[in-house]
């Protein structure tokens, strides 16, 4: 699938990263079009299931298929800005509070966007009993994933994620 235009008066030229307005609006243009992704919609209870379906050099998306039980853990996307677009079902996302004992958190179901920028540490989580469906639009392309773990000290750690491998909730780990 090739970029398409943008509502926008910023250009927008391979390389750029997208703004959050733009990661929006182009998460709901995907979203608008299920031919360019239903027929990649398939759940696994044992594993979220990814499918790209944009491969920009600016930007990037992934159709991904969740089933009660899953959850990516708290991570980051490193230089990454994102959208996502909530397609069938519902998801969770907390974020992390500093000085809070625990995270903020939403429920998104089917229509309803949200977005997040790099300094963000999140989670997304499966939500209610159906399988969900996401549409996940960053940008720049997501090269340094981190996942975050509380060691026995209360030390949150940072550890990189080889790209293209899952995210998944940490143990907790010594100081």
């Amino acid at each position: 699938m090739a970029l398409p235009e943008f509502e926008s008066d910023l250009p927008v030229r391979p390389g750029d990263a997208l703004s959050i307005p733009e990661l929006r609006a182009l998460a709901g243009r995907l979203a608008a079009d299920p031919s360019e992704w239903r027929h990649l919609v398939r759940h696994d209870p044992a594993a979220r299931i990814f499918e790209r379906i944009l491969d920009e050099p600016s930007v990037e998306a992934w159709l991904i298929c969740w089933s009660p039980g899953h959850d990516t853990g708290f991570h980051d996307h490193d230089l990454s800005s994102g959208a996502v677009a909530v397609l069938e079902g519902e998801v969770r996302e907390e974020r992390l509070l500093l000085g809070s004992a625990s995270a903020s958190s939403k429920e998104y179901s089917a229509g309803e966007l949200f977005d997040f920028n790099p300094a963000d540490i999140h989670r997304v989580v499966h939500h209610g009993a159906a399988p969900a469906v996401t549409l996940h639009v960053y940008s720049p392309r997501i090269a340094r994933p981190g996942a975050y773990s509380v060691g026995s000290d209360g030390a949150l750690r940072r550890h990189q994620v080889p790209n293209g491998e899952e995210l998944r909730p940490l143990e907790a780990v010594g100081p």
